[in-house]
């Protein structure tokens, strides 16, 4: 890649903030990862390209050799320090994904259950849910129930498969050990090659006179609820992994899980910030020059700010406590109030008359050519930038 393409494929601008940079990547990543793609080798690369730029926009260092070498000053040459760069393959990119987002549903839930599928193939499948959230959810934290339509144990045969007084026969092909051993010689010596039996299909048993209700599956169609506690302090994207309610194995196998990825709503009154949240106060000429106790609004309900005689546009005040919840780690986060001084737009004639009274007496504002970079500069201190 050529210099500058990182920006490109991740759609931002060489200019973004981390913050940018990190919204741009979980949306692409989201829509890109493999397990959303049924293993599609075109959504697979573009997964790890998009994890590449991720990686290396993401990392302040990463990031201004980046800009200043190319991709040849990741690896050392055009006179950049060099981070031994190399292209991702699959599970490299899925382990940035995971450490950076994969929150509560930990490494095998990316990949439906990871080495637990290898080492028991009859494992049933997991199932993955859409679960949508509030602010206010995500405040308090909140139980919430889903119907799923999925499969359940055979009542008829309570699993097994078999007919009714009848039992699964022991396999004779691998002697009920569901594998197949075979032993080759080669100049290297001896190899054991272990493989699932044919016969009974790695179950170790066979099924001679089937159940009729589910042909000898020991599962049927049906319908059920469940319901998933979501802690609070989630964020979008999270994964939580229900274990045991996925659907259940061929003929009394372990179930798989249930994985729910959450999807919060935003709230159009805050943006947020990790725990914190930013509120936009609209405050009136007079009370923000003579003072005045308002009413905010916080995920927990209204609360009152006082609001300082003489106060400006972009002060910033800060209610710790009213923030969201800090997942795993006890206390809340900051309510940061920005207040936007509101100008009215249409004046009744005694308004009109007694801001021309004013007008009169009042003095002109500071010369301050530094207030725009005081407030950004107030900004980024709310946040610890």
């Amino acid at each position: 890649m050529s210099a500058g393409d990182f920006y490109a494929v991740l759609g931002v601008a060489r200019e973004a903030s981390e913050a940018d940079i990190k919204k741009a990547y979980r949306k692409l990543a989201m829509t890109y990862h493999p397990d959303r793609n049924n293993g599609d080798k075109a959504a697979e690369e573009k997964f790890k390209q998009i994890t590449e730029a991720y990686e290396v926009l993401s990392d302040p260092e990463k990031r201004a050799t980046y800009d200043r070498y190319g991709e040849a000053g990741l690896r050392g040459g055009a006179g950049g320090a060099g981070f031994g760069f190399a292209h991702f393959d699959l599970s490299e990119a899925l382990n940035v994904f995971m450490r950076d987002f994969g929150g509560l549903g930990g490494f095998d839930a990316i990949f439906g259950g990871g080495e637990r599928t290898r080492r028991d193939r009859n494992r049933g499948e997991d199932l993955k849910v859409a679960l949508k959230l509030t602010l206010a959810d995500v405040a308090s934290g909140t139980t919430k129930t889903v119907k799923l339509r999925t499969l359940d144990r055979c009542t008829t045969c309570g699993g097994t498969g078999a007919r009714t007084g009848t039992e699964p026969t022991k396999c004779t092909t691998c002697g009920s050990s569901g594998e197949v051993r075979r032993s080759t010689r080669s100049m290297f010596g001896q190899f054991l090659a272990v493989s699932p039996c044919p016969t009974c299909g790695g179950e170790g048993t066979v099924i001679k006179d089937p159940c009729p209700k589910c042909q000898g599956d020991g599962r049927v169609r049906a319908e059920k609820t469940v319901q998933i506690d979501v802690p609070a302090g989630v964020a979008d994207h999270h994964y939580l992994t229900v274990r045991g309610q996925g659907v259940p194995g061929r003929r009394n196998s372990p179930p798989g899980d249930l994985i729910a990825v959450l999807e919060i709503a935003e709230d159009p009154r805050f943006e947020r910030h990790g725990d914190d949240l930013v509120y936009d106060l609209p405050v009136a000429f007079a009370q923000a020059a003579l003072g005045a106790e308002l009413k905010v609004p916080t995920p927990y309900g209204e609360t009152v700010l006082k609001i300082q005689p003489g106060t400006q546009t972009g002060t910033m005040y800060r209610l710790r406590g009213k923030g969201l919840p800090r997942l795993g780690e006890g206390g809340r986060g900051e309510l940061l109030v920005r207040v936007r001084v509101w100008t009215p737009t249409h004046l009744t004639s005694e308004q009109k008359a007694l801001l021309e009274q004013l007008a009169n007496v009042e003095s002109a504002p500071p010369s301050d050519a530094g207030s725009g970079r005081k407030f950004w500069e107030e900004l980024r201190r709310a946040f610890g930038a």
